[in-house]
């Protein structure tokens, strides 16, 4: 259930992006338990069917974990429809220390990240349903993000970024590819370490692979992989720990998300 004891966000970033729509497509905060559900069904379905997931609970055909209660869900509908088509949810530092963490910690020792935690958001458990990933639906998720961490003061946004392993590690090989040339440029930033490490060292680098859309993504917007990835056995993905420093995001998506 929604957990209205968090500190909700509530304000001025929805005159810019609640009911902002693109191409027939809407963003809101999710703030109804039937909306959270639906934001729940449709990870499901995806997490499922796309990445062979396997929940320790099944309830009822929704993703529900301990961390939901404690985030704000934006949700992209095609109100024409009555569809949910895309989620992202947020966890703010004040409800991740309501929460007893954040996410990210269940793989991750974050410790290096410390002083970063006052001004830290984490980003997760991101979805798009499969008819809807021409961009449109993603880049009205980040506006909204942006425009949260905006109103909140809010300079980090933490997250992991999943990869699956179900091609051998072809994937994760090009992904830890990058990764690497990413910390080496990026010495400056803190790195964090796997509780479960991914054994790098097997990964299958021979073959080519592309990286991505959403980790591209990331990339683009200035983002930083800060550690070796984690392996979470439920979904079978190794999950790269990913760091976004506003002040430091590509100049074009400042000015495209409002953020100068």
């Amino acid at each position: 259930m929604l957990n209205l004891e968090r500190e909700r966000t509530e304000v001025d970033w929805a005159n810019t992006w609640a009911g902002h729509t693109v191409g027939g497509l809407a963003l809101r905060l999710a703030r109804t338990q039937a909306e959270l559900e639906c934001l729940q069904r449709l990870r499901f379905q995806v997490f499922t069917q796309e990445m062979n997931a396997v929940f320790p609970d099944q309830h009822n055909g929704l993703d529900i974990d301990r961390f939901d209660p404690w985030c704000e869900h934006f949700m992209v509908t095609e109100p024409e429809e009555n569809r949910v088509v895309g989620t992202y949810r947020l966890l703010t530092p004040e409800n991740a220390n309501k929460a007893g963490g954040y996410y990210s910690e269940s793989e991750f020792d974050i410790s290096a990240l410390d002083a970063l935690r006052p001004s830290l958001v984490e980003v997760g458990r991101s979805c798009i349903h499969p008819d809807y990933r021409n961009g449109s639906a993603i880049m009205m998720l980040w506006g909204g993000i942006a425009a949260l961490t905006r109103v909140g003061g809010y300079r980090y946004l933490l997250g992991c970024a999943s990869v699956s392993l179900r091609d051998d590690g072809v994937t994760a090989a090009e992904v830890w590819r990058v990764a690497q040339k990413s910390m080496q440029d990026n010495k400056h930033i803190p790195h964090v370490q796997p509780l479960n490490r991914y054994p790098v060292e097997r990964l299958n680098s021979d073959l080519p692979a592309r990286i991505p859309p959403l980790i591209k993504g990331y990339l683009k917007l200035g983002a930083t992989i800060c550690g070796e990835p984690a392996w979470d056995p439920d979904f079978n993905t190794a999950d790269f720990p990913v760091l976004l420093d506003l002040e430091a995001m590509d100049e074009r998506y400042k000015r495209h998300f409002g953020l100068v």
